[in-house]
């Protein structure tokens, strides 16, 4: 029997398909779900979506299995993006249940679980429990007493024209001078909805929009490139087809199409703290056009300075959170915010029930570049004012060792240090040129994470290069790089 603790992470569940997650433990974890989020919450029913992954539709179905033996009904959406599914969560007001394992190989899958209108469901709002109480149904084998109106139903109902509507309802991008955009979907879920968003096919009015398709075949073993943008390497076609069509910019998706990547017209990646700065610029006067003032917008521990700087310089209120989904989206809710964003091209919306949306925050920049005449690179340039090092990861045989090992490193120069999410650590007041750090530990795998920002990129190298020498002292192999 599996140990779901392996594989019931701190946002999710990811595991191996079937060795970890098989349609009897999909089962299981569908009546937890039911027992712990949907039937204390009032709720009767509960909406499940899935990837192209081809373990999905039987995962589900098992899912779904689990859910109505509690009596509680289950509206299957069917192929959808994670988006599409907290979309259903919300404009139906249901708990939701996500089948994928968004950038992981084809060997995975999982599942991304919210309460009703798209609220988390994390280690600290359900997930421990549900993993609880399913490891103790596989493990004794019982059933829980039989609910007493029967079980639930299952029915089916498409939800894509409607989620396509109403994200071109929060984006006016029909004023925008011509664009030509390529889209990479990696064989995944923004192949489905790309062309319902920015196409006709779900009878919304056409854009002035010229979309070049890579890669739009749904195709769960991933055959072309792994369909996770944040690494480098999973670019390389995206910039050389911008290149090649003259494009204006290049948007990528990841696997479940709930985080965008964005190249502008020669190649250049733009980091997403620099979307996260345009799009928060934007979301920042929509909100005041429409009579707010007291207005917030949430990062994350590791985003830019560049973020909190525009924030302010717009009139809104920065507030710093955790890295991770459930984390972000809950003090988005807690205070409000109109957006936020994270460095994983995670983009998170006020408007879209406090969740994440790779597709809207698609939008925002297709809008933001069509109502002016300059390129991309140029008009991201007020956004990216710092040189950062992304995200480098290292094995190590101690985490907690060797972060008490950095903290002298920088209590010895006099630094300023906060342990909002790990250790973040600001240079000495007034020095010149600036720089700052942030190591953590990873919540999904046996990793330190390190990411270093400086005035200027000699500074940035040096402290990079400093801090991982410290780090990596015992000698242990360095991870592949890339965030999670």
């Amino acid at each position: 029997m599996p140990t779901l603790a392996d594989f019931v992470k701190a946002y999710d569940v990811r595991g191996l398909v079937p060795e970890q997650l098989s349609p009897a433990v999909a089962t299981a974890i569908g009546a937890a779900f039911a027992e712990v989020v949907a039937i204390p919450d009032g709720q009767t029913g509960i909406a499940v979506g899935y990837d192209m992954r081809p373990s999905s539709p039987e995962l589900s179905a098992a899912f779904a299995e689990g859910v109505t033996s509690r009596g509680v009904n289950v509206t299957m959406i069917g192929l959808c993006s994670t988006d599409g599914l907290y979309y259903a969560s919300g404009a139906l007001d249901v708990p939701g249940a996500m089948f994928t394992a968004s950038h992981n190989p084809a060997r995975y899958n999982g599942i991304k679980l919210c309460r009703s209108a798209a609220r988390p469901v994390g280690q600290d709002s359900g997930l421990t429990e549900i993993r609880d109480l399913a490891q103790w149904l596989l493990d004794s084998g019982s059933t829980l007493p039989a609910p007493a109106g029967g079980p639930g139903r299952v029915d089916e109902r498409d939800l894509l024209a409607d989620y396509a509507g109403f994200l071109r309802g929060l984006v006016d991008v029909s004023g925008s001078r011509p664009l030509t955009v390529v889209v990479d979907a990696g064989n995944g879920m923004g192949g489905y909805t790309v062309p319902a968003v920015l196409g006709t096919g779900a009878g919304l009015p056409e854009l002035p929009l010229t979309v070049v398709p890579l890669y739009f075949e749904l195709d769960g073993t991933f055959p072309n490139h792994e369909a996770n943008p944040l690494d480098p390497a999973n670019l390389v076609d995206l910039q050389a087809a911008v290149r090649e069509h003259g494009a204006d910019l290049g948007i990528a998706f990841d696997g479940d199409a709930d985080r965008c990547f964005v190249v502008d017209a020669d190649g250049e990646p733009v980091s997403p703290s620099a979307i996260t700065g345009l799009v928060a610029a934007r979301e920042i006067a929509r909100a005041r056009a429409g009579g707010d003032h007291d207005i917030a917008v949430v990062h994350n521990v590791i985003s830019s300075a560049a973020v909190a700087e525009v924030i302010r310089e717009h009139g809104a209120t920065p507030v710093r959170t955790r890295v991770g989904h459930s984390f972000i989206k809950a003090e988005m809710a807690r205070v409000g915010a109109v957006f936020g964003g994270e460095h994983s091209a995670h983009y998170y919306f006020r408007d879209f029930w406090f969740a994440d949306t790779g597709m809207l925050a698609a939008l925002h920049v297709l809008a933001a570049l069509g109502e002016q005449p300059l390129p991309l690179g140029q008009l991201a340039r007020e956004y990216e004012r710092y040189v950062a090092s992304g995200e480098i990861n290292s094995t190590v045989a101690e985490p907690a060792a060797v972060v008490e090992r950095v903290r002298g490193w920088a209590t010895g120069r006099g630094s300023s240090i906060d342990e909002l999410d790990g250790l973040t650590v600001h240079c000495p007041e007034g020095s010149s040129p600036a720089w700052w750090f942030n190591v953590r530990t990873s919540n999904t795998e046996p990793l330190l994470r390190l990411n270093v920002e400086a005035d200027d990129r000699e500074t940035m190298v040096a402290i990079r290069d400093e801090l991982l020498a410290l780090i990596r002292a015992d000698d242990v192999p360095p991870a592949a790089g890339g965030p999670q």
